[in-house]
């Protein structure tokens, strides 16, 4: 047995599934540590659980490898515990930092041009959190017990949920890309977290292409769109670092009043720098 094929038929599966917690692990404990979230994007739980439930359902029309399989459930039981610690330790939007713990803050006050339903997922209260989470699951189950006896029907809803599930994965790192944007950091958002992604990219390519079982085209596309977004997050990164969140401020007419560059201006306390 080669080498190549050795990694692919033995090492990338097994990478595969315990993928979920060699990506998040660090980043609970590093919430759980500092007690608090701040910089992190809720979006990523949101997505991950999302995708990884519509995957799960997608399994009995794809048949697809079952190492895919056991690294969604894995998946959905590390989000679920990432979801809750970075609900308990989020910090309030009048706090220092507590704005980058909201997902696209930016979109209520225009600057993202994004305005959210119901501010969907962007709740004070966990409750609501928890609720989605289990009435998507509830849905799920109930159309899959109703149209697994109609074949044709079946075929087309599991096919839909399947790219559905896949195409929202494949979005997974914009969210944290957009508070890194918004920020001008990565404070809050592991360096771990983003080696191990795009570590696992690379894994994830070598075995879609070189696997002998069956890896639909839908896990293929998704995945090179992913791992695009990720060395992208990895440059903001290097730009950024994790150092002090540089949060939006407004000139306020500084330089139309005399104030020259680089000399001190007398701003209120909630227009400077702050991380």
């Amino acid at each position: 047995m080669g080498i190549t094929s050795f990694i692919s038929s033995v090492v990338a599966p097994m990478f595969i599934v315990i993928s979920p917690i060699l990506s998040y692990a660090d980043q609970i404990y590093s919430i759980h540590r500092t007690k608090s979230s701040a910089g992190f994007s809720l979006d990523i739980p949101l997505i991950m659980l999302v995708s990884s439930l519509l995957r799960v359902f997608y399994y009995p029309g794809a048949k697809f490898d079952t190492s895919l399989l056991m690294q969604s459930f894995i998946m959905i039981g590390i989000q679920t515990v990432l979801l809750k610690v970075a609900l308990e330790h989020r910090p309030g939007p009048s706090s220092k930092g507590g704005e980058a713990a909201i997902p696209f803050t930016g979109g209520k006050e225009g600057e993202l041009g994004i305005s959210r339903p119901y501010n969907f997922w962007q709740w004070r209260s966990p409750k609501p959190y928890w609720q989605f989470v289990l009435y998507l699951f509830i849905t799920l189950t109930v159309l899959e017990l109703i149209l697994t006896p109609m074949t044709t029907m079946y075929s087309i809803y599991s096919s839909t949920i399947g790219y559905v599930g896949l195409s929202i994965e494949a979005i997974l790192p914009i969210p944290q890309i957009i508070t890194n944007h918004r920020t001008r950091s990565c404070k809050g958002f592991r360096l771990s977290v983003i080696a191990s992604w795009i570590g696992g990219d690379m894994m994830k390519m070598l075995w879609f292409f070189t696997a002998t079982t069956e890896i639909p085209w839908g896990f293929k596309l998704c995945g090179m769109f992913q791992m695009c977004c990720d060395l992208f997050l990895g440059l903001q990164y290097w730009i950024y670092g994790d150092g002090q969140a540089l949060m939006a401020v407004k000139d306020h007419g500084m330089n139309m009043n005399g104030f020259a560059a680089g000399s001190r201006s007398p701003m209120k306390e909630k227009d400077v720098l702050y991380d």
